[in-house]
């Protein structure tokens, strides 16, 4: 399941996706835009710096920018940096797998093989969306609400 974090995380990706490439933003610009609060928000965007997706510059001029653009940007990537492996149990995990305790046999377990298939279904999605088409996607989204509040 995907966190708050995970969650603020990917709307402030957007957020930044949306800025030309030579614009940064502020935490406090970001977090109000989003209704994120700013302490909260800080944690996030370090990590996510400190994963490579984001890079920072200080003083007047600074805020936050993506490293890279939008569309070299993998969903998965970032909600892997800020919520961790993506199976919805450890033993299903190709990155951070732990055997169950209650398990002698982790090859043969009937949970362990759904629950890998769920993981490989959820990596197939995120690992293959960039930022760029989560923006698009939200940007059509937003466009589909306005059509429909403005024409009732």
């Amino acid at each position: 399941m995907l966190t708050k974090k995970g969650k603020y995380g990917l709307k402030a990706l957007v957020y930044l996706a949306q800025l030309s490439p030579s614009e940064t933003a502020f935490v406090a610009d970001i977090a109000s835009k989003n209704n994120i609060s700013k302490k909260f928000l800080d944690t996030i965007l370090l990590e996510l710096r400190n994963g490579g997706i984001l890079r920072s510059k200080k003083g007047p001029g600074g805020g936050y920018a993506l490293s890279k653009p939008a569309s070299e940007i993998f969903v998965g990537q970032a909600v892997r940096i800020l919520d961790g492996p993506l199976a919805p149990i450890r033993c299903a995990s190709k990155t951070a797998f732990e055997a169950c305790d209650d398990c002698d046999h982790p090859e043969d377990c009937q949970i362990r093989s759904a629950m890998t298939e769920v993981r490989d279904a959820i990596a197939s999605i995120l690992d293959g969306m960039t930022l760029e088409e989560l923006v698009s996607k939200t940007s059509s989204t937003s466009n589909t609400l306005d059509v429909l509040t403005h024409s009732a």
